[in-house]
């Protein structure tokens, strides 16, 4: 979809909103049925109706009690950027049957131009049943819009969650890298995976070779990148003959040494030699040796190793340790190693005591700090389980777990009908968790004294708003038993509006993705602890005001059918 002179920026016309990340989100991308749904509404005079629809979802993922909003910045350069080529109208009119070429020309004319979205700011802890997006416009127009949001919001927000609960079992010292690019469900997966993981409190997109999307995905988002080499990188050496170019000059470009390669061997000599490592290690794998100094040779400043090719303790560390030893005499700094096989827990432990040793026998300052980095298939589980057990593991690499969310596989986000023509609208099921909220609403986040959010309170779009330090009655609503009656001492409107279409008015700008992810850590950060906990979490309540609770069941008993008995 081009980019295309799109909006308005507060009084300046003619601004310009790139189009979405992925070529392939075009009004294309939808369901047939917004189209057939379209089309009749076109041909029963209906499809320019003044329409409000709600965006939200009914269940928090993963056994949480929260839910991290993403996805918004796409839908909004979707949205500016709408169009329908006529190829693409010429498609849509052989998938309809008997569709008038009139109909045609209407879609060639449509844009979102009256569209207006309302909207939670993007990275945002949220919650069910709450308005993610409010949009209203044209029925049709609306319409053609579902599709694309869900599919823009479902994954975006669900992987950002798994993100940030990864991140808080973790802790905030640990460095969080994603690792999924080569299991992601394809490249559009592995971009966007790498994108909303940093959104969720990752700290880089790094992968055991870095790829082609993470590289990507660092270049369009400004993401922090990290790599290292692959096992196969390490089996590929067969001695340290194969290194020809054995130079290397010594960081402060003042002196040079000629063979790296001997000084690293000076460096085992030593290791082996030492009175308190000797009885760990005899001989070390030569040809992982060389696959060290080769890449060492390569990357000075940035030389990390991956340790477990062939025995960890026994060849991995001391040929590692003899690397960054060489390159610690020409003044560089080995980063560290990783771990991707075994008892993580004691390999990193063992590993900590070997650096600690070689900086106290050798006079080597800071060894001991050398990083550690775990892989291996982890998830929120196993990171939990190595933070009980005990470890030195200062940063995890994560993929399949986190970028599949093998956890649960999708968020279930929904997109209703509230309003038509200024008349609510309720959907009913015998599953009350899928009757839907009508009319337009406004949204409240009420926080405590102690600053914690305690309570996100729906109203009408007329009702006045919760005011700090009166007393106000929430509802839940459905359960006529469950209400309280809360005291703010802050109150904070949720919804923003992020699209006015060609209207000459402010709207909320697209903000920088660091920006939305210190979002993200600060309101995550700010919530009540047992909302956050892992396991048994406290729900979070959500409400609706006595004037809201008194509609919607008035509503609900105008809808439903009366029964009868025979």
């Amino acid at each position: 979809m081009a980019t295309k002179e799109n909006g308005t920026d507060g009084k300046k016309t003619g601004r310009v909103i790139d189009g979405p990340t992925n070529p392939m989100v075009t009004p294309l991308l939808n369901d047939l049925y917004q189209f057939t749904m379209a089309y009749a509404y076109w041909k029963a005079d209906k499809q320019s109706e003044r329409s409000v629809f709600d965006l939200y979802f009914r269940k928090n993922p993963f056994g949480g009690e929260y839910t991290i909003f993403a996805g918004l910045e796409e839908c909004i350069k979707f949205l500016a950027n709408f169009n329908l080529t006529d190829e693409e109208i010429d498609f849509v009119r052989d998938s309809l049957p008997g569709c008038e070429e009139a109909f045609c020309d209407y879609l060639r004319g449509l844009d979102c131009s009256d569209i207006e979205v309302y909207a939670i700011s993007e990275g945002s802890v949220v919650f069910p049943k709450v308005p993610l997006l409010r949009i209203e416009g044209p029925v049709a127009v609306v319409q053609l819009l579902e599709t694309p949001f869900l599919n823009l919001i479902n994954y975006a927000s669900l992987v950002a969650t798994n993100a940030a609960r990864h991140r808080f079992v973790a802790g905030k010292s640990k460095l969080l890298l994603e690792f999924g690019a080569r299991r992601a469900q394809g490249p559009d997966g592995a971009i966007s995976a790498s994108k909303y993981c940093y959104l969720g409190g990752f700290d880089a997109t790094r992968h055991v070779s870095v790829l082609l999307v993470n590289v990507a995905a660092g270049k369009l988002f400004g993401i922090p990148l990290r790599g290292t080499h692959s096992h196969a990188f390490v089996s590929s050496f067969m001695s340290l003959d194969e290194i020809v170019d054995k130079a290397l000059r010594s960081s402060d470009g003042k002196s040079n040494c000629e063979d790296f390669v001997t000084l690293v061997q000076t460096c085992l000599s030593k290791i082996q030699n030492s009175s308190s490592l000797c009885g760990i290690f005899s001989e070390t794998n030569k040809s992982e040796l060389a696959a060290f100094t080769s890449y060492a040779l390569a990357f000075p400043s940035a030389f990390l190793a991956l340790v477990d090719t062939y025995d960890v303790m026994k060849s991995g560390i001391p040929n590692f340790c003899a690397v960054a030893l060489a390159l610690n005499e020409l003044g560089y700094k080995a980063v560290g190693i990783r771990l991707d096989s075994g008892d993580l827990a004691y390999l990193s432990t063992e590993a900590r005591k070997f650096f600690c040793a070689i900086e106290r026998e050798l006079n080597v300052p800071d060894f001991g700090k050398m990083i550690i980095t775990a892989s291996n298939d982890l998830n929120e589980e196993t990171v939990d389980a190595l933070n009980k057990q005990g470890h030195e593991v200062d940063a995890f690499g994560i993929g399949t777990n986190l970028v599949t969310c093998y956890a649960q596989a999708a968020l279930g986000c929904v997109f209703k009908l509230v309003e038509i023509n200024n008349q609510p609208r309720i959907k009913l099921s015998e599953d009350v968790t899928k009757v839907s909220i009508p009319c337009k609403k406004r949204t409240y986040r009420l926080f405590g004294k102690e600053g914690y959010p305690l309570v996100d309170i729906m109203t009408g779009e007329n009702e006045p708003p919760p005011k700090v330090g009166e007393r106000l009655l929430c509802r839940h609503p459905f359960n006529e038993s469950k209400r309280a009656y809360v005291v703010p001492q802050r109150v904070e409107e949720l919804l923003k509006c992020y699209w006015r279409g060609n209207a000459d008015e402010a709207r909320e700008e697209l903000e920088p993705l660091k920006e939305i992810r210190n979002r993200c850590i600060k309101q995550l950060e700010n919530m009540r602890p047992d909302h956050m906990r892992r396991l048994n979490p406290t729900p979070y309540k959500v409400s609706v005001s006595a004037k809201l609770y008194d509609f919607i069941h008035f509503l609900w008993l105008n809808e439903a059918p009366v029964g009868e008995l025979h």
